[in-house]
């Protein structure tokens, strides 16, 4: 079992422009979950914007990316998260129980509509927390 930690960077309607230019900087592939492949893309997206992007690099760098919908903050130089991401189901819930302790829940850690377990909470100092376990 493993988990990992790396940044998570919101744009509005930019992800894959900014996933196509850290790649040109950093080298790697990308992949990308669109909001279209899981339904109808709530207000402020469109349907080719990114749910989900994600980087990995010959370095084993990680970033991941999404565009935020529209009715959701952002603030440049405020939108970037941290994930915590794996397969670990006991280690990354103990993190999130601890993490969210004190905090301010955006969403509740359960399972989502890709399959996996998600969610997202400020720590007590501010600081945004994603903690997505995989389903397989």
């Amino acid at each position: 079992m493993s988990s990992r930690l790396n940044p998570y960077i919101n744009f509005r309607g930019q992800a894959r422009e900014a996933l196509e230019f850290y790649q040109a900087v950093f080298g790697g592939d990308f992949t990308v979950m669109t909001f279209g492949e899981f339904g109808e893309a709530p207000p402020g997206v469109t349907a080719d914007d990114v749910m989900h992007g994600q980087l990995e690099t010959p370095m084993g760098f990680t970033l991941m990316i999404s565009d935020v919908p529209g009715p959701m903050d952002l603030t440049v130089g405020n939108n970037i998260a941290i994930s915590l991401s794996g397969d670990d189901a006991d280690a990354l819930r103990g993190y999130w129980g601890r993490l969210s302790e004190g905090g301010t829940v955006t969403f509740p850690l359960e399972k989502q509509m890709w399959g996996d377990e998600f969610g997202q909470c400020d720590d007590r100092f501010g600081i945004s927390w994603l903690v997505n376990i995989s389903a397989g």
